[in-house]
């Protein structure tokens, strides 16, 4: 048996005996000085060995205890606990999680309701844009649908009996009529004049149109190329209002005939002029409530 590196048939090394030979396992250099670097190097390695170990020790570690406090939240939630367990952890659902759970809230908003345009038409306080038979019926005719109708004649006065006849005169007097404008238009032989009575408010209005009778006839407004009309003949009247104006019509012929159910032109004529005046009195009630939502 031999040991170390010395030569087969060389006797072992003793350390007590100058005469034996010492084996070179220590180093291969002729100066027979230690390896220091291959020293440091192998040092270098036992050192890296111990970190890693104490690396995964310690995460084996965390893991533990982080299983550990797992299952203790999960006993303490349940119906039994560890007898070794706290007793005051708070509940899973008492744990905060990584987010508050706050959602933030926002007051419900809308659009506010749009302005009524009747609301700027029932009042003389709120209905202050101009006014006058022009603005009312612009133009020199008015089509409607196929029918087109040349304007004539137009008035306007505060003394709102002087163009009226029978019981309308006193109608408007009695209700405080503060304006009537008048504008005559024509079509094939037949005449119609369309009346704008103004009022402070509504209810007078109102309370004119329901006075309003038979003999409740609007004064015929002529001149020019219109001959006069409705004076002595059978003549259609109609009597409307909106807001705080009241409005009415006549229509006959200009050759003084008397009108009968017959007659659908005069019937159609003093429908279309009524029908006009409501939707320019609406117009405007429209016009000054869309400029006050944008004020």
């Amino acid at each position: 048996m031999s040991y170390g590196q010395g030569g087969q048939g060389q006797p072992p090394w003793d350390p007590w005996n100058s005469g034996s030979q010492r084996p070179q396992w220590v180093s291969q250099s002729d100066d027979r000085t230690p390896d220091w670097a291959a020293l440091a190097d192998a040092s270098e390695s036992r050192n890296k060995r111990r970190r890693l170990l104490l690396i995964c020790g310690g995460a084996l570690a965390t893991v533990a205890v982080g299983v550990a406090v797992a299952v203790t939240v999960v006993s303490a939630n349940g119906t039994s606990q560890a007898a070794d367990s706290p007793s005051n952890l708070p509940a899973t659902a008492d744990i905060p999680s990584g987010t508050t759970g706050l959602t933030p809230s926002f007051e419900p908003t809308s659009a506010p309701p749009p302005l009524d345009p009747e609301e700027f038409i029932s009042s003389v306080k709120k209905d202050t844009a101009p006014l006058s038979p022009d603005i009312l019926f612009p133009g020199s005719s008015l089509t409607l649908v196929d029918r087109v109708y040349l304007k004539g004649q137009k008035s306007d006065t505060t003394n709102c009996a002087s163009a009226a006849k029978g019981t309308l005169a006193t109608i408007l007097t009695k209700n405080d009529c503060t304006r009537l404008m008048r504008i005559t238009y024509t079509k094939d032989g037949v005449a119609a004049t369309v009346g704008i009575a103004v009022f402070d408010t509504e209810a007078q209005a109102t309370k004119a149109k329901g006075e309003a009778d038979a003999k409740s006839i609007l004064a015929s407004l002529s001149g020019g190329d219109v001959k006069a009309f409705c004076n002595s003949a059978v003549c259609r009247s109609t009597t409307n209002s909106y807001g705080r104006y009241a409005y009415f019509t006549l229509a006959g012929f200009t050759n003084g005939k008397d009108v009968t159910t017959k007659d659908t032109a005069v019937f159609t004529t003093g429908d279309d002029l009524a029908e006009f005046a409501f939707r320019q009195i609406r117009q405007r009630g429209e016009t000054q409530a869309s400029a006050a939502a944008n004020e």
